[in-house]
């Protein structure tokens, strides 16, 4: 079996991520992880809470294993299971166990989505115990002080059926994202799609535009992510029209009339 350190070389972030913080997040977070406290991302989706995650692992110089949680995750496929290996029964170790046994950094993506049930596997790891209960294997791993426990989670997508208990949530240092300033997503936009920088201040009012539109018959307007993908297209040569309708506009919303009112917004602009 591999050993665990092995395992997680292809979980290092060699190149530095691009990554422009827009307040204190990175003093704060690396506060955070020199005490040991685990950190709660809340934002918008598409707002740079991943790329922040991946930055600040290669800053801290540790792997980073990210779940994107679903409602089908259970705690067996964060903590491992048994499984049957060349006519063996052998315990496979899932990504929390593997990232507190090497130290690691273990992003839950979007963790509402998960099993309210898988939460409380996450409770001793993020207080004071700093443990994690291996129950089919009747033992603790304790966690090593290079480990790190983030989450995150769209505050805009609560419910009454999904949303963190406080339970949960008063274990954790929170951090809140918003789409950075729109000189600053000019300048994301530009670095990377290599887009010039009036086209990219477009994109960006246009995004404002959309996003001046939540609540009002889109649920969300435009992230930066998405505006990112417009922009590699256009760089591509696809009409600028064409490429808000597809990476944007589609991607917002299905209802006819939304679509001819966005698809609107980015004719006035291009």
């Amino acid at each position: 079996m591999e050993s665990t350190s092995k395992l997680l070389n292809e979980y290092f972030i060699e190149q530095e991520p691009y990554y422009q913080p827009t307040g204190n997040e990175i003093t704060i977070f690396e506060a955070a992880y020199k005490n040991g406290l685990p950190v709660l991302l809340k934002g918008p989706t598409g707002c740079g809470k991943t790329r922040f995650m991946e930055y600040m692992a290669w800053r801290l110089k540790r792997p980073l294993i990210t779940v994107s949680c679903h409602d089908d995750l259970t705690a067996s496929d964060l903590v491992g299971r048994y499984l049957v290996k060349g006519g063996e029964t052998v315990w496979i170790d899932g990504p929390l166990a593997q990232a507190v046994r090497a130290g690691g950094i273990c992003y839950l993506d979007e963790v509402v989505e998960a099993r309210k049930d898988t939460m409380v596997v996450i409770h001793p790891l993020a207080d004071d115990r700093r443990v994690l209960p291996m129950e089919k294997l009747g033992s603790l791993i304790v966690a090593p002080k290079e480990f790190c426990l983030a989450i995150s989670y769209n505050p805009g997508y609560q419910s009454v059926l999904k949303d963190l208990k406080q339970s949960t949530r008063q274990r954790f240092i929170a951090l809140e994202f918003d789409y950075p300033t729109a000189a600053l997503e000019a300048a994301i936009v530009q670095q990377e799609s290599g887009l010039d920088q009036d086209v990219a201040a477009r994109l960006v009012k246009f995004a404002g535009m959309t996003r001046n539109l939540k609540g009002s018959g889109l649920e969300e307007g435009a992230s930066t992510r998405l505006l990112v993908h417009a922009a590699k297209l256009i760089a591509s040569g696809v009409d600028p029209i064409e490429s808000c309708r597809g990476a944007i506009a589609q991607a917002l919303t299905d209802d006819s009339e939304m679509l001819s009112a966005v698809n609107e917004l980015s004719s006035s602009l291009f």
